[in-house]
């Protein structure tokens, strides 16, 4: 798999292309990404959201509509697809596959499963292509997710650090800001996170 990346907005959030066997998948298309989009892809069939807030769902209606392609976004998040909460003129958009918690999903032959991992908001989740892991506002390098936001959940981030430090196998991390990691890199930083919640 080839995993392009680019920062995208004020907030600087990663927007990715996943591209495996000839096809591309678009993961949190933020703000203004269509023209990098465009640059980088051959043949897009979805777009996925790892959460939704607006700096990673920005540009999900254009994408989608551009493409004409499908959008799938973690249920307990589609509420804030059309919440503009700071007044930015996030355009909505709307999903057309509401992913349950923990689900797996095929796109063409690709196996994508959503890791649900609440805490910065309800639906939070990464995201499972082969042995690599989207993981939106959850894990970074070296921190995680803030769970002082609206909809976030302090108890809630405690069992998914609970959760995914109890996974014994390792993964590429790619988050939604700044550099990736590994899970086994960051399973020090994520006992000390969970310490100081």
């Amino acid at each position: 798999m080839d995993i392009k990346v680019q920062a995208m907005g004020d907030y600087q959030t990663n927007c990715y292309i996943a591209s495996i066997n000839g096809k591309d998948l678009i993961i949190d298309p933020g703000m203004n990404s269509l023209p990098w989009i465009k640059e980088n892809v051959t043949n897009p069939i979805a777009v996925l959201n790892t959460h939704g807030h607006f700096d990673h769902v920005w540009s999900n209606d254009i994408v989608c509509k551009t493409y004409n392609i499908k959008l799938h976004t973690p249920k307990k998040d589609l509420f804030m697809l059309t919440m503009d909460s700071y007044g930015l003129g996030m355009p909505h958009s709307q999903a057309d596959v509401e992913i349950e918690e923990d689900e797996e999903i095929d796109i063409e032959g690709i196996k994508i499963k959503f890791h649900f991992f609440p805490g910065h908001t309800p639906g939070c989740s990464m995201i499972q292509i082969n042995n690599d892991m989207f993981s939106g506002d959850f894990i970074f390098k070296d921190s995680i997710g803030r769970c002082d936001f609206p909809y976030s959940n302090v108890d809630d981030m405690k069992r998914s650090l609970k959760k995914v430090l109890s996974w014994e196998n390792d993964y590429n991390i790619h988050p939604g800001h700044g550099i990736s990691t590994t899970l086994k890199e960051e399973n020090n930083s994520l006992v000390q996170w969970l310490n100081y919640l």
